[in-house]
């Protein structure tokens, strides 16, 4: 009764602020509401609160107090601290630490891989570098949203122990998919495209604030899929092989070239590892069917031939713009090249006031030497993850369909990273290292046991 009572007072708050066009008001009493919600099913049923998290987070920024923050430097901290995806993470954070160390006190040790080490080394790179920030508030925010890929990097090692727990996970990254595709598809059939105006360009921005968000996230879930639509079930391969063709058309409407490119290369990793020739005739139908029917993407990248810069404005030759603002920003590293200027402080340091469209250069401005080193550990890594997954996992089996799938999804994380703010994108870093747990899972339990996988065939059929 007192629950009831407690969701009724916060409709009716959240109705009456609604009304008068106050959205914080509206937003705030619901997320603490579903807050409470989720509290208790997390110091209950852990394992049922991260597959909810992984299955609804890809639609939380649609409550997003901040706005579109699209890397500026005039973003409200205050507001941005509000935002229904920051209460989340703090809530996963304090709800994942004590469930590790739970875990931690009952096994006396914790699964582990040299991933998740160099993870581990990435968010404490961060942490110290905000420490020593002009606005530490702003970094360590940062800083903190970061530290949630890592943890769930960390959580799902242990959540993962067998195939069936793998499957269970992807399948909440997969319902994620249909509640981002569904959205998108619905408000566009009612003639309200979720989307932002770019220059000359309208861009599809799906549940996301920003349509690059959308687009990479589309990136890691296509290239994902198709690593494992051919070990799954005649069932799974109908439903899945829907979603992965309209994610296909919403990925070209984002009109993110880095996403696209990206999508196209992790493709070719996945064609090419599982011999498909099938996959490239597929891949290119795809490109000229792009460029025929939707005329902006084909404008888009014939924009890279421009001679002049736009000054990293939202339309023409951006790439130009990208390698003139990295020798200016590259400097910035000087004041402090050990740990760096602080995560998030690049665009507070430049009359551009944009983020440095290039992770590898971030992680050496803002988190140093060592912030950049264990970045690169971490890419290294995640290559040698899917590697030895791969040599490892059986013939004809899911999991190398997984092996493949997060290969194609760490090259195409690399090569994006090049000319994009990919670290950025928490969001699509949850689902990035769900890949990469499953992956990991993969070579740690066929090195531990090589008997212990099953039968390809148990493997892909769901019951």
């Amino acid at each position: 009764m007192g629950a009831a009572v407690v969701a009724a007072a916060a409709a009716v708050v959240a109705g009456v602020s609604m009304a008068s066009g106050d959205k914080q008001g509206a937003v705030l009493p619901l997320a603490a509401v579903g807050g409470l919600i989720v509290a208790a099913l997390a110091l209950t049923r852990f394992a049922a609160y991260v597959m909810l998290m992984l299955a609804v987070r890809s639609c939380v920024d649609l409550f997003k107090l901040s706005g579109r923050t699209a890397g500026r430097a005039d973003v409200d901290g205050a507001a941005r601290a509000l935002d229904p995806s920051t209460l989340l993470a703090v809530l996963f954070l304090l709800a994942a630490g004590l469930w590790l160390a739970a875990q931690l006190r009952r096994h006396g040790r914790l699964h582990g891989s040299p991933l998740g080490w160099a993870l581990l080394l990435v968010g404490a790179t961060g942490v110290v570098s905000a420490l020593g920030a002009t606005h530490p508030t702003t970094s360590l925010l940062e800083a903190l949203r970061i530290l949630t890929v890592v943890v769930m990097f960390l959580v799902l090692q242990q959540l993962m122990p067998d195939t069936r727990a793998i499957r269970r996970i992807l399948l909440a990254c997969y319902a994620s998919l249909v509640l981002a595709l569904g959205y998108t598809l619905v408000m566009s059939l009612l003639g309200q495209p979720p989307s932002e105006v770019k220059g000359s360009f309208t861009r599809i921005s799906g549940p996301f604030s920003q349509s690059t968000t959308f687009g990479r996230y589309l990136m890691f879930m296509v290239i994902f899929g198709f690593g494992v639509y051919r070990y799954l079930e005649r069932r799974l391969r109908l439903a899945l092989g829907a979603l992965l063709a309209l994610s296909l058309v919403f990925l070209l409407l984002t009109n993110t070239r880095s996403a696209i490119l990206g999508a196209a290369i992790g493709l070719v990793v996945v064609a090419v590892l599982q011999r498909s020739a099938r996959l490239i005739v597929l891949l290119c139908g795809v490109a000229v069917a792009g460029a025929v029917l939707l005329p902006t993407v084909a404008d888009r990248f014939a924009q890279l031939g421009e001679v002049r810069a736009v000054g990293g404005g939202p339309t023409g030759n951006t790439l130009a713009w990208r390698v003139d603002y990295w020798t200016e920003i590259v400097t910035l590293a000087n004041r402090n090249p050990v740990t760096g200027i602080g995560p998030n402080m690049t665009q507070r340091e430049t009359d551009e006031a944009k983020k440095p469209h290039n992770d590898f250069l971030r992680a050496y401005v803002e988190t140093g030497v060592l912030g950049l080193l264990a970045y690169l550990a971490m890419m290294l890594l995640s290559l040698h993850t899917g590697r030895l997954a791969l040599r490892r996992a059986p013939p004809g089996s899911l999991e190398r369909g997984i092996a493949v799938g997060f290969l194609g999804c760490a090259v195409a994380f690399i090569a994006v990273s090049a000319a994009s703010n990919v670290i950025s994108n928490v969001v699509t870093l949850w689902y990035f290292v769900a890949f990469a747990a499953a992956a990991a899972s993969v070579a740690h339990r066929a090195a531990a046991d090589p008997a212990a996988s099953p039968a390809p065939r148990q493997l892909v059929t769901a019951q």
